[in-house]
């Protein structure tokens, strides 16, 4: 098991820049999984700087559980509750914070590993267990008054049928996607417009605006943005946790009129009455008298809070993150709970390599779990995938779907060395 801490620098151009979040460096505690065969898996944590080293200590933390491990008796539910279980290690959690992510680094190498040897993208690995095969691989603790392993194999079993066709149309058409690319915060007026028309020309139908920090500042930003687009696409906002519940309905109601699609982590992504009551408060403010949409969960720290969204209906979207939770395993339950409740899953993207990884479990999505589109889209960024070895491919405005073996996680060895922090060249 090789660890690196991989740094980027994107503050200089503010790049990921939001109201929360000013001056981000796009990082990767980055995981290599070698094997006597020669045969490696990839994965990673994601941070923005400053921490990415806690993230490695805390993925070295776990190398007893990994290293020696034998690859043809490598059962991957048993392999991700390992990681999660261990008592002394949980405490720091449990289950959420930076031993989370050292466990999503992990598990989701180890599918990297599973795919490549299949010789199959994840989506497709994914896409050819059986419902009682992919609820196994999934941790029931805390899930059962939701969700029950039974009902999760029917759900399963009644989506089985089209898999054959669904999976040679998601691979001939791609899937949905949107754009944030346009709307960071610290980006001016001009470069939000010119980036919103080259979105729309490009075969996006939706973008998404960083605001929060300033009601004045945004409401120009999102006329400018409206007025670039026209009013036949669809703009979200996102909030990046910025505000109290009062302050979130009442800035979205000054925002109403610009017709927001949906507003994102509107306020502490803990706070599940608080999404409720958001909400609520939304659900007869759109300018046609219809509701603001409520989005979160890149922040959401596990399968119980996501749990507890659905069953207090304190949200409209789903957006699951293929690094913040456990990994594959976890937000496989995940995906299983939205569709037990009906929710579109709209996955948050971005940062170092999310939208290579996240688009798997959508693709997977599609195939074996909801049989739905309808609403759904994967963020896009549009940064940073020169440096991987299978970076995602756009064709209007949808992703393509991967091909390659494996969870498009690897990063090439020259951006590893370029990028290392604190003595790669970019950095020294």
């Amino acid at each position: 098991m090789r660890v690196r801490d991989v740094r980027f620098p994107t503050s200089r151009t503010l790049d990921g820049s939001d109201a929360m979040n000013p001056d981000p460096d796009y990082s990767a505690a980055y995981v290599t999984l070698v094997t006597d065969g020669g045969t490696e898996g990839h994965g990673f944590a994601f941070t923005i700087g400053r921490g990415n080293d806690v993230c490695v200590a805390a993925i070295e933390s776990l190398r007893s559980y990994v290293v020696g491990s034998d690859l043809d008796g490598l059962d991957l539910g048993e392999f991700s509750r390992r990681l999660t279980h261990d008592s002394q290690l949980r405490w720091l959690g449990p289950e959420k914070g930076v031993m989370h992510l050292a466990a999503a680094a992990l598990i989701n190498a180890a599918w990297d590993l599973a795919a490549r040897r299949a010789g199959l993208p994840v989506w497709r690995l994914l896409s050819g267990f059986s419902p009682q095969q992919l609820v196994d691989f999934v941790d029931w603790r805390y899930l059962t008054d939701a969700l029950t392993p039974a009902a999760a194999v029917d759900l399963l079993t009644d989506a089985f049928p089209g898999r054959g066709t669904r999976t040679a149309q998601i691979a001939a058409e791609g899937y949905p996607a949107y754009t944030t690319s346009a709307g960071w915060l610290g980006y001016d007026d001009a470069k939000v417009t010119r980036l919103a028309r080259e979105a729309v020309d490009g075969g996006f139908d939706m973008i998404k605006l960083k605001v929060g920090a300033d009601l004045a500042d945004d409401l120009r930003r999102f006329r400018a943005a409206r007025t670039a687009v026209g009013p036949g696409i669809h703009i979200a906002v996102d909030a990046n946790q910025r505000w109290d519940v009062p302050d979130a309905i009442d800035w979205m109601r000054e925002l109403a009129p610009l017709d927001p699609y949906w507003i994102e982590e509107p306020t502490s992504p803990d706070d599940i009455l608080g999404h409720a009551a958001i909400r609520a408060g939304l659900r007869t403010a759109g300018p046609s008298g219809g509701p603001i949409r409520v989005a979160t969960g890149e922040h959401v720290h596990n399968r119980v809070m996501f749990k507890q969204l659905l069953q207090a209906d304190a949200i409209d979207v789903v957006q699951i993150d293929a690094c913040r939770v456990a990994g594959v395993n976890e937000n496989l339950a995940i995906l299983l709970l939205a569709a037990a409740y009906g929710k579109p899953v709209c996955p948050h993207a971005g940062g170092v390599g999310l939208c290579e990884v996240v688009q798997h479990l959508s693709f997977f999505d599609y195939v074996a779990v909801s049989g739905e589109l309808s609403g759904r889209r994967i963020e896009f960024v549009d940064h940073l995938h020169e440096h991987f070895v299978d970076p995602v491919s756009i064709v209007k405005g949808r992703y393509a779907a991967p091909t390659r073996p494996g969870f498009s996680a690897e990063i090439h060895p020259e951006a590893l060395s370029r990028f290392a922090y604190p003595s790669g060249a970019e950095w020294a």
